[in-house]
């Protein structure tokens, strides 16, 4: 009896595992049907509203999301952005698959020696807006579809870059009725191999508007169609004087020993290459109106972005030939 009631037994326990392992098969087949349809079941993540962290106070520091972006909040009426500078690859941006992806190497630490060597010398901080993701990653100089192509994590990165950007302006603008931005890059060999010493500034004015004579270039055309349009109409200095006569920032720049273009020296690239300014220069700076004027600043990696000791020697130069600059047009001393 017992050993018919130990079959009956296993039998009844196979008859049931049959059947179990049947509905589990039936299960995945449900779940894959499932998969294809196209709705997300996962829990998206909420961004909280850009500005939940302000308001932003001098001297502190803010992160965006995953701290990809920095805002170094400043109370002086510059500003200071790295675009190209960062170097995190987190895998839940996948990699851009167009566009220019070459890193500015050493720009992130660049700019944020410039910025302490403003506090050195004027006891006060400009704004400074860095990204530290890749380029491959985002690009915060293009358009917010090239600069993240479709992923969410790289647009809010890129959507946080600017909202500080243009957080830092509106304080400048309230605080000191007009100040500078400069975007901050680096640029390489040429294609041929020559590698171009100077510094390049961009005003948006393309290479071959400054191979053009002072009495073409010196028009209201021009400079309307310039970065620094508000910074020359506060001026008392013509547009052409401003953009490459002897107060002008590369004629400044040359005379501390750091060669650039436009200068008075260097009034164009004479059909060399050379960069104008990207995205940022033209959304941030003052050809479409503004108090705010932007140069972006393509500077080459010897003597310059190199070493510690380079980058330490330069940002002492430029935050004088600001200084110089900011006198010469507003007449009056930059931390005033």
């Amino acid at each position: 009896m017992n050993k018919i009631l130990n079959h009956g037994s296993l039998f009844t326990l196979v008859f049931l595992l049959f059947f179990l392992f049947i509905g589990c098969e039936d299960a995945k087949e449900l779940k894959s049907v499932d998969v294809v349809v196209p709705i997300d079941t996962t829990k998206e993540e909420v961004f909280p509203l850009l500005g939940y962290d302000g308001p932003y106070q001098p001297g502190n520091v803010y992160y965006g999301r995953e701290n990809y972006i920095e805002y170094y909040a400043g109370n002086l009426p510059i500003i200071l952005s790295a675009p190209h500078g960062g170097n995190l690859v987190p895998n839940e941006i996948s990699d851009r698959t167009y566009g220019t992806i070459v890193t500015d190497l050493n720009t992130y630490e660049l700019t944020k020696t410039i910025m302490d060597s403003m506090f050195a010398r004027f006891g006060a901080k400009p704004h400074v807006i860095l990204s530290k993701l890749k380029r491959t990653k985002l690009d915060p100089n293009r358009d917010s579809l090239e600069a993240a192509q479709e992923n969410k994590y790289a647009l809010r990165a890129w959507q946080e870059y600017h909202f500080y950007i243009e957080s830092a302006k509106r304080k400048v603008s309230s605080d000191f009725g007009s100040g500078l931005f400069l975007d901050i890059h680096g640029h390489g060999q040429n294609p041929d191999g020559f590698y171009d010493l100077r510094s390049w500034l961009g005003y948006l004015l393309a290479g071959d508007d400054l191979d053009q004579s002072d009495e073409i270039l010196n028009t209201v055309t021009y400079h309307n169609k310039s970065s620094i349009k508000a910074w020359v109409d506060s001026s008392s200095y013509s547009f052409i004087e401003v953009l490459r006569g002897s107060s002008s920032f590369g004629a400044i720049l040359d005379s501390l020993g750091f060669k650039s273009v436009p200068s008075i020296n260097d009034p164009g690239p004479t059909g060399m290459r050379y960069f104008s300014g990207g995205y940022n220069t033209k959304r941030h700076g003052s050809s479409d109106g503004g108090t705010i004027s932007a140069i972006q600043l393509e500077l080459p990696k010897p003597g310059i972005r190199e070493s510690q000791s380079t980058r330490s020697n330069f940002s002492k130069i430029i935050t004088s030939a600001i200084s110089i600059f900011y006198k010469y047009h507003l007449n009056k001393s930059i931390n005033n």
